[in-house]
């Protein structure tokens, strides 16, 4: 049994302690929120979890901490948990496109012997993109495509009039450090495949707002040494969240049940 420590409790965090409420494996019975989300979390949950709002309220050590809640947690409570000695797990890999956190979440890690697992999220074929920079990569090219009400409080509404488009227009063209920045809920996916790939500036990202689509759509293309490889997946969102591809959630999921399989990818 893995006792699990979960920042934040929004869409994601609802859907895995659903997965997880019969699970003889894992268990999500503590849980970090903002100030203000305290007292609804409390309600939602009950007596399934212990909910605080820092890790050093936390009742009793967690055997991994995982990160469900945005850019600002993983300074904010991934970092000292790291310190701690506490393994964990982030989704908000954007994150790391913003000056000095690689470098906080690193020294933590070595400071705690613990480890950071960084999950892919809403994309797929990372593990073949981590494989191919080993031997060489040229060129890493993301799209992230969405409906136009997906990049509501985006920078994406100066860009063009969401509710008027009839066409595909790009909102964002440029580095996957810029789109991390700029577009902190909508660019994970761009950060995770630069970090295994070519980087976060050498890594190119295209940012789309397609009224044709009903489904958020992630695609890339790599070559290099290894030859040339293409990946694409139109993800189903969560039914709490529009916004969130289901695959995000499950991603964090299979994270956590590796961590215990005997086998397993």
């Amino acid at each position: 049994m893995q006792y699990v420590a979960m920042v934040g409790y929004g869409a994601i965090g609802s859907h895995l302690m659903r997965m997880f409420a019969n699970d003889a494996r894992v268990r999500i019975d503590q849980v970090i929120v903002g100030a203000t989300r305290l007292k609804t979390a409390q309600a939602a949950l009950g007596d399934s979890a212990t909910v605080v709002t820092r890790l050093e309220d936390l009742p009793r050590r967690p055997d991994v901490l995982i990160e469900c809640a945005g850019h600002s947690a993983l300074v904010q409570h991934v970092v000292p948990a790291l310190g701690l000695g506490i393994d964990s797990i982030v989704l908000s890999i954007g994150a790391l496109a913003n000056n000095g956190v690689a470098e906080l979440l690193t020294e933590a890690a070595t400071a705690g012997s613990s480890r950071l697992k960084l999950v892919s999220g809403a994309i797929g074929a990372i593990d073949a993109l981590a494989a191919a920079q080993l031997g060489g990569l040229d060129e890493v090219v993301y799209v992230g495509s969405k409906p136009p009400s997906s990049w509501r409080g985006s920078p994406g509404e100066s860009v063009v009039c969401l509710d008027r488009l009839t066409e595909a227009a790009t909102l964002f063209k440029g580095s996957a450090r810029d789109a991390a920045r700029l577009y902190p809920k909508n660019a994970n996916v761009a950060a995770a495949l630069a970090l295994a790939g070519l980087g976060l500036d050498a890594t190119q990202v295209r940012l789309v707002a397609d009224p044709a689509l009903s489904h958020n759509v992630h695609s890339f293309t790599a070559q290099g040494q290894f030859g040339r490889m293409s990946f694409s997946i139109e993800g189903m969102a969560l039914p709490d969240n529009l916004k969130t591809s289901a695959l995000t959630a499950y991603s964090l999921a299979r994270a956590l049940i590796n961590r215990i399989e005997p086998m397993g990818f």
